[in-house]
């Protein structure tokens, strides 16, 4: 089932897509209409995600009823976030083919703004810098989002006054179903409600200064609009094999960007497993699959002009689509 959550004269719902894609069924509404039990269950994607089992079973069950008065056309619809404001949100790094290119590209960019940029790139090449940690083969690692900054397809995103290096993501989020600690690897997708696209935009020249800290990324990440999620939550169920789903990113419909998730080095199994170690996760945590090899323009030495539109894709979950805009006090 592909979950979404749309804007109404009257406040966001959530809706289940109907088979063919061109309608949705508004489950609040259907639920009152078919008598299946509390409407409250499903005035939200995180209601629904914490009604377990029983609330996406029944959801299954209306999804076949479908009364007409609580259909509405896809076309007329105002997507948002599945998750306007989830919860918790974590961005791992699991794709070692990413993490190789971007220090590749880190070494290039250095180069290129020294006096002599062949010596200084030999420079920090030696000086291992720019090797990937040890670290990173050890454990997952990860970041924590700005859950506030969460926005939908089809909406603009304003690129921050204090860039003028701007950056797509092309990344898979786990959406979490099922609350837990120390939870196993063996038994970790068993906590999984489903998956769906995520953009981790980037303001890469802030973001590259910020990180000589030690800490990790502040506002090279944390801007308004810098986190994209949808256009739905496609459940566990629906998705089969999370390790087989191709991921496209274009620009201005050109395509930039093309990779897989059979490459991740570091599993949503792990993910869980490690992030819950003496930790409770919650229904409704997105835990980021970091970028694919290839899925950013760091990677490909591009970057965003404004105006652009950037549309990543990604096999069973659907496209998101948004304009990165500077705003006139920016020029």
């Amino acid at each position: 089932m592909k979950l979404v959550t749309y804007a109404t004269a009257t406040g966001d719902r959530a809706g289940a897509v109907m088979p063919g894609g061109d309608n949705v069924l508004g489950l609040a509404q259907a639920a009152e209409l078919l008598d299946v039990g509390e409407r409250s269950r499903f005035v939200s994607l995180q209601a629904i995600i914490e009604g377990g089992p029983e609330a996406l079973h029944a959801a299954y069950s209306m999804l076949d009823k479908a009364p007409d008065e609580a259909v509405v056309d896809t076309q007329s619809l105002q997507l948002l976030s599945p998750l306007p404001a989830p919860v918790q949100m974590r961005d791992f790094l699991c794709f070692e083919k990413h993490l190789l290119q971007a220090f590749e590209a880190g070494i290039k960019i250095r180069a290129a703004q020294s006096e002599d940029p062949e010596k200084t790139e030999v420079a920090l090449r030696a000086s291992g810098r720019f090797d990937v940690p040890q670290i990173w083969y050890q454990q997952p690692v990860y970041y924590k989002c700005n859950r506030f900054a969460v926005i939908g397809t089809g909406e603009d995103v304003v690129w921050p006054g204090y860039s003028s290096v701007m950056d797509y993501e092309l990344e898979v989020a786990a959406v979490i179903g099922r609350q837990g600690k120390d939870i196993p690897v063996s038994s970790a997708m068993d906590h999984v409600f489903g998956f769906t696209i995520f953009n981790d935009f980037s303001a890469r020249d802030a973001q590259t200064i910020e990180m000589e800290g030690m800490l990790g990324p502040a506002k090279g990440k944390d801007f308004d609009g810098a986190n994209v999620l949808g256009p739905c939550i496609t459940t566990l169920d629906e998705i089969g094999d999370p390790y087989a789903l191709e991921m496209i990113a274009r620009v201005n419909d050109e395509e930039w960007s093309r990779g897989n998730t059979s490459t991740m080095h570091w599993k949503f199994e792990d993910m869980i497993a490690h992030a819950s170690r003496s930790e409770t996760i919650y229904p409704g945590e997105v835990f980021g699959s970091g970028t694919v090899g290839n899925g950013c323009g760091l990677e490909l030495m591009r970057f965003l002009k404004d105006g652009d539109r950037v549309e990543l894709e990604i096999e069973k979950i659907g496209r998101i689509q948004n304009r990165i805009i500077r705003n006139e006090a920016q020029g």
